[in-house]
């Protein structure tokens, strides 16, 4: 069964990559470049984007008379540095007794330090150059820009609850990401306790 998904997989990724006009050495990197042509899927990954509550965390917010509501000029563009996480209780955050979060959820603080929510827009500040498998990773095994090295990622991202999710809704909820509109938007480094 896994390997007839795995091969479903391919499949659908080489058919949306064989549509682009690069040469096959730029195309050999799956997901480097990604134009997607499957309506079906950016739905998919559309939907499986807004049901997972990325925009949540991801998406800077606007106040509205309901409260915070994502920004639809910036979704999923992540932490907004211009506003900066200051001014909240540094020892309550650091006791591990509670979490604190900016106004826009794309900031948290806590017994980790401060982390801050990704960019992920197709921008070089963001997914841009990410290929499938380094999207795979950092999803299903938690590597920060999915290198397989890297440090691993911070809380409050809930990247255990997507180890099980089969890869044929990671190529959606990919080729989603790539689609979108690309927003340039450096993410500052996280804050180690010590530095809090």
């Amino acid at each position: 069964m896994k390997i007839k998904a795995a091969f479903a997989l391919f499949g659908l990724l080489g058919a949306i990559v064989s549509c682009n006009t690069e040469t096959k050495e730029e195309q050999a990197s799956v997901g480097a470049s990604v134009e997607v042509d499957s309506v079906e899927l950016v739905k998919r990954g559309g939907y499986l984007v807004t049901v997972g509550g990325c925009n949540d965390c991801h998406s800077p917010k606007v106040m509205t008379a309901h409260g915070p509501a994502p920004d639809t000029s910036r979704l999923l563009s992540g932490y907004d540095p211009s506003r900066p996480f200051v001014g909240f209780d540094k020892a309550t955050a650091l006791s591990g007794t509670m979490v604190v979060f900016n106004i826009e959820s794309t900031a948290a603080a806590g017994p980790w330090g401060i982390s801050y929510a990704a960019n992920l827009t197709p921008d070089d500040t963001g997914i841009g150059s990410w290929t499938f498998e380094q999207f795979r990773r950092a999803m299903k095994e938690g590597k920060w820009k999915g290198l397989e090295d890297s440090r691993p990622l911070l809380p409050p991202m809930p990247w255990p609850n997507f180890k099980d999710v089969g890869d044929e809704d990671l190529a959606a909820i990919f080729a989603y990401l790539k689609s979108i509109k690309p927003v340039n938007n450096p993410i500052p480094a996280p804050v180690t306790p010590d530095a809090i």
